[in-house]
């Protein structure tokens, strides 16, 4: 029997505490009971999401969520940025231009960040924009955009921001009021240390007052109906309760913990991973590393075999390179319920696999880096 270890950004490990929820026996979503728990959930997440607005809980995974970013605030043909620095800020692209909305891509080479000076050029040349659409930690390189400096540009003009935190939400400092952010999607199988299924999304007055003008068709997506059915602690539609009474224990978990508190303990294990990776001879891939993931350039003849080997041979799952990137990038998460001794193990059994494919590493070199790094915190 293989013990194993999820590495990966995204679902991660979940905490028993939340686990065990699951395995309660389930309620009827129309009753007293279970909108008393989904109320406490409500205001819940706008802890974890830094907001005074509603939070609302959809039955989808985080690019349903996105879409519904879409959809409810604009109609075909408006015009739209997107900055986008890797796969998922491509992804925005791909859910605009479906919709038949116009975008302006602002996007810069995977593993660079996207400038906010850069946005504030398009913005200021066409006063037609009616959002922007961009990533706060894009997992898919490892780096984290300046979302507050993004905001600050935005919030001087009439369009909104939009912000994909499925990754970074609950890992890395992110206010989205303080930020100036309108709009704001994430999921439930990072931060928020739960299984896949859940995903989120809250509006600003600025961005609802573009909701109230928005074409595009759509029913089950149509955020008024969640806003109307909030009001009285209820969904438009079928929950999946046990995932939100899940949800419920691992908010309980994070404020338990604090955010302030979460945000600190993922910058020391980003710096512990980072050490490691160094101490292995590994370059760090992107040039302003996010908390909750470390993406390093591996040798492209065995980037694919390092990640099958690690999770076939030791139990250890980390993720490998998207699109032009496979084969030639690792990414190590750190988000989550992944803690110290995860990180310590994923050390240990890559530099055994590094040693296997023919990579000269000195053993225990970066554990030991590591551990240092956890030792000082």
């Amino acid at each position: 029997m293989m013990k194993r270890y999820l590495l990966t950004p995204g679902p991660t490990a979940i905490p028993p505490e939340v686990a065990l929820k699951e395995a309660l026996p389930i309620l009827h979503h129309r009753t007293s009971e279970f909108a008393a728990i989904y109320k406490d959930v409500a205001e819940g997440l706008k802890y974890v999401f830094q907001t005074k607005n509603e939070v609302y809980t959809l039955a989808t995974s985080g690019t349903g969520a996105m879409e519904m970013a879409v959809v409810n605030i604009l109609s075909p043909g408006d015009e739209v940025i997107v900055a986008s620095c890797g796969n998922f800020g491509d992804r925005w692209i791909k859910i605009a231009e479906e919709y038949g909305v116009k975008v302006i891509s602002v996007s810069v080479e995977w593993g660079k960040v996207v400038k906010p000076e850069e946005i504030g050029r398009v913005l200021k040349s066409n006063s037609n924009i009616k959002a922007v659409y961009t990533t706060f930690t894009e997992t898919s390189t490892g780096v984290a955009n300046d979302i507050k400096s993004i905001g600050e540009v935005v919030s001087r003009t009439n369009a909104v921001l939009v912000v994909d935190a499925i990754s970074g939400l609950a890992g890395q400092e992110f206010r989205t009021d303080d930020w100036k952010i309108d709009v704001v999607v994430s999921c439930s199988q990072k931060g928020f240390m739960l299984a896949p299924g859940l995903a989120f999304i809250t509006l600003s007055d600025k961005a609802w007052e573009l909701a109230e003008t928005s074409k595009i068709p759509k029913f089950y997506f149509d955020l008024k109906k969640y806003k109307e059915s909030y009001a009285t602690n209820e969904t438009p539609f079928t929950p999946p309760v046990t995932l939100i009474v899940a949800l419920q224990e691992s908010i309980r978990l994070i404020k338990e913990r604090g955010l302030e508190n979460m945000w600190n303990d993922h910058k020391i294990l980003a710096k512990a991973a980072r050490a490691g990776m160094k101490a292995l001879g590994l370059n760090l891939f992107g040039e302003v590393p996010c908390e909750v993931v470390t993406s390093v350039s591996v040798p492209a003849e065995i980037g694919v075999e390092i990640v099958k080997t690690l999770r076939e041979k030791y139990g250890v799952s980390v993720a490998g390179g998207q699109g032009d990137l496979k084969g030639k990038i690792i990414r190590f998460a750190h988000m989550g319920y992944i803690g110290k001794a995860d990180l310590l193990v994923g050390f240990a059994c890559l530099e055994m696999v590094l040693s296997e494919l023919g990579v000269k590493v000195e053993k225990g070199k970066a554990v030991a880096v590591a551990e240092e790094e956890l030792l000082k915190a």
